[in-house]
């Protein structure tokens, strides 16, 4: 294929790619009933549920809440459908040039952890923000006290502020270790990294009730979390620790 067909192609793809939250949602969701390949390519994941009243939150509004999760969580989801369902259409073609595939395998793993990370994001909010039980005392070891390790996490999260990522407090499956990780796009995270506390900091998290005031966002999250739900997460990823090392 010559450079010039080449570069149409790549425009051809783009241009689908680019249209996938728009009009190729809609043919997607409708073609997910009648999917019947194989399960990695069919598209049918749902939203799932807030898990707290989000009126009851300090410092973020409902208004913000319900937009975060039904626009852009909602959103990835639907993308990530349209975008399976993509690949298994292509993935029949025998003679696709790879290039054509694989600007949709990129948007495959940007639009999953954009649906993760939004799960993990909305799960770790609806409490009174106060740490407790194991994950503390980690903490308390790992940075050496609740402060410092907040410091350190809010200070990641503000050099990204309004760009896109996360900030994730992560345990890590093979070390066993807890860290504060800058996550790029959706799709950065340690190998084998677990997030146990997840930090939104692309502009839709908080530029409706604070505009570009990031800091204070941060400062209302840290005020929501459910620790309860983080700890829960740290317990099970020592378990999962334990397991690959034995």
């Amino acid at each position: 294929m010559d450079e010039l067909s080449r570069r149409d192609s790549l425009k051809v793809l783009a241009a689908g790619v680019a249209g996938l939250p728009l009009a190729a949602l809609s043919s997607a969701e409708a073609g997910a009933q009648e999917a019947s390949g194989a399960p990695a390519f069919r598209g049918q994941h749902k939203p799932k549920p807030l898990s707290f009243d989000p009126s009851k939150l300090k410092g973020l509004s409902e208004k913000l809440i319900r937009s975060h999760w039904e626009n852009n969580y909602g959103g990835a989801v639907r993308a990530l459908n349209a975008v399976e369902q993509r690949l298994d259409t292509l993935g029949k073609e025998k003679d696709l040039p790879p290039f054509i595939y694989g600007p949709l395998k990129r948007e495959e793993l940007i639009r999953t952890g954009s649906m993760v990370l939004h799960e993990y994001y909305f799960d770790n909010l609806g409490a009174d923000g106060k740490p407790a039980g194991a994950v503390l005392d980690a903490i308390n070891k790992s940075f050496g006290g609740y402060d410092q390790w907040a410091a350190e996490f809010q200070r990641t999260g503000m050099s990204l502020a309004g760009g896109p990522g996360w900030a994730l407090l992560t345990c890590n499956l093979h070390t066993g270790e807890l860290h504060n990780y800058w996550a790029y796009d959706h799709a950065h995270n340690a190998p084998t990294g677990v997030p146990l506390l997840a930090l939104d900091m692309y502009e839709h998290a908080f530029h409706m009730d604070y505009g570009a005031a990031a800091a204070k966002y941060v400062e209302a999250f840290m005020q929501n979390v459910k620790w309860e739900e983080v700890n829960r997460r740290y317990t099970s990823a020592l378990k999962a620790v334990e397991l690959l090392r034995t």
